[in-house]
């Protein structure tokens, strides 16, 4: 069992930088795959960037790529998202995503294939 609490988040301008962070309990957080996820109203929750679980190989969705980083720290059971540049359309709530199945080699990037969510977290960017 994991269990995922978001923090960060919030108000924004437009090219301005946001981190969110998400800290994960119990002991199967080195057997996860990570993911941040993001959702408008009304519209399906769809991927921002992954990473596998030593944190090795990335995913990033093309809208984010070059502005967004991800990144953990195995030792802190921390998955963080770092948002630079931001856009009025990257205006969301932000989930952080765990699978436990996933493999060392796989970077897993569907919604079904993650198994534990955050809260969510509000990200607005405006002016």
């Amino acid at each position: 069992q994991v269990e995922l609490r978001q923090s960060g988040g919030g108000l924004a301008q437009p090219g301005a930088s946001l981190r969110l962070s998400c800290v994960a309990s119990g002991r199967a957080f080195n057997r996860c795959a990570m993911a941040w996820f993001r959702q408008d109203p009304g519209k399906e929750r769809t991927i921002v960037a992954a990473l596998n679980r030593n944190g090795r190989l990335t995913y990033y969705a093309d809208s984010v790529k070059g502005r967004f980083t991800i990144s953990r720290d195995n030792t802190k059971n921390t998955v963080d998202l770092q948002m630079n540049s931001l856009r009025s359309e990257d205006t969301a709530v932000y989930y952080c995503a765990g699978d436990v199945n996933a493999i060392l080699s796989n970077v897993p990037t569907t919604l079904k294939e993650y198994d534990y969510w955050g809260q969510g977290t509000q990200v607005t960017v405006s002016s």
